[in-house]
């Protein structure tokens, strides 16, 4: 599995982007697939995953409230819409695959920058 996950970029705090990842590939919809992000300086940390059916998900207390996590079998695509941004949610984004316990598959991550 080939992830691309794009969507980054500049917001102020408070407002929102849409992250989005799509995989290559034609079994995409048997892999659970998750957010993780990595600020500078700090350890690469779960934000949100979701099951291969997108039935149920999962998210970090720091962005539960805030984020959802969704995704679209037939787009082969995955989604990360992120609400009431704070300057604390800067980090590289990152969207990854797997199909048991570790993240066997990662995309190339998208930069998210909030300013105050």
């Amino acid at each position: 599995v080939q992830l691309q996950a794009y969507g980054g970029g500049l917001v102020q705090a408070g407002g929102s982007l849409r992250l989005s990842c799509v995989a290559s590939g034609r079994t995409f919809s048997s892999y659970a697939m998750g957010w993780l992000r990595q600020a500078p300086g700090k350890e690469r940390e779960f934000v949100a995953a979701i099951s291969w059916s997108g039935g149920s998900t999962y998210y970090a207390d720091s962005v539960k409230g805030r984020f959802t996590i969704s995704r679209d079998n037939a787009k082969n695509t995955v989604y990360l819409q992120m609400n009431s941004l704070k300057p604390e949610d800067t980090a590289v984004y990152y969207c990854a695959a797997r199909q048991f316990e570790s993240y066997d598959y990662w995309g190339q991550g998208t930069q998210v920058t909030v300013s105050s």
